[in-house]
């Protein structure tokens, strides 16, 4: 892989992330009260969704934001393919099955990005850390 796809993938995941997170931090409450809602008949309880519902749109912004600016790249990398296997988890807890491709495509991204972080040039890592 090149700098430069590098670069395209880094901006492709992190604009996904980053999106997921942006549109569901202003309705935050209302977001938690849907996955509640969706969790409602699975084995997960309550008092473990809640807590996540409000984590994970803050998550989600977090991760794109540094992915976009390439800041802490590997760290965001990792962090968000165990946001992935949570997601995938949790589809697997509803039996959302229609959603796990997309999720799968995005925990492959992840791991291919985090396969070749030596190609992260265009990043504030590089410019501030030299990595």
């Amino acid at each position: 892989m090149n700098t430069t796809s590098f670069l395209l993938l880094r901006l492709a995941i992190g604009a996904s992330m980053f999106g997921h997170g942006l549109v569901r931090l202003p309705k935050l409450s209302g977001f938690s009260n849907w996955m509640v809602g969706t969790f409602a008949k699975s084995m997960l309880p309550k008092a473990l969704v809640t807590p996540f519902s409000y984590l994970l749109p803050i998550a989600e912004f977090t991760i794109g934001l540094l992915l976009i600016s390439g800041l802490f790249t590997k760290p965001a990398l990792i962090a968000g393919g165990l946001v992935m296997m949570l997601l995938i988890l949790g589809s697997c807890m509803i039996e959302n099955w229609e959603i796990l491709p997309s999720q799968l495509i995005h925990a492959a991204f992840f791991a291919l990005l985090l396969q070749f972080a030596a190609n992260n040039t265009y990043s504030l890592d590089n410019l501030l850390f030299n990595i």
